[in-house]
């Protein structure tokens, strides 16, 4: 079973964006799925070396904690990819 897109959408608005902007960066949302979700982060995160860091230390353990089936795809970058729209509270 695919977690509902309404959940991943709730814990990305809630959770994943306040972490983000508290360290200076953007996260914009490209595409969410039952079971995917495309994450773009931007500002500080865009040329940040630490961004893998926070990818594979914070951001996705979090997600994959609560949706254990999620496919998760984060790019990073000054260019925002098609159709993507800034997370906000």
């Amino acid at each position: 079973m695919g977690a509902p897109r309404d959940q991943i959408l709730e814990i990305v608005r809630e959770i994943v964006g306040p972490l983000v902007r508290a360290d200076g960066g953007q996260v914009y949302l490209v595409a969410v799925g039952d079971r995917s979700l495309t994450l773009h982060l931007a500002g500080r995160f865009s040329g940040c070396p630490g961004n893998t860091l926070a990818r594979r230390r914070v951001l996705e353990p979090l997600l994959t904690r609560r949706f254990p089936e999620l496919k998760i795809e984060i790019t990073s970058g000054p260019l925002l990819p098609a159709g993507a729209e800034l997370v906000s509270d």
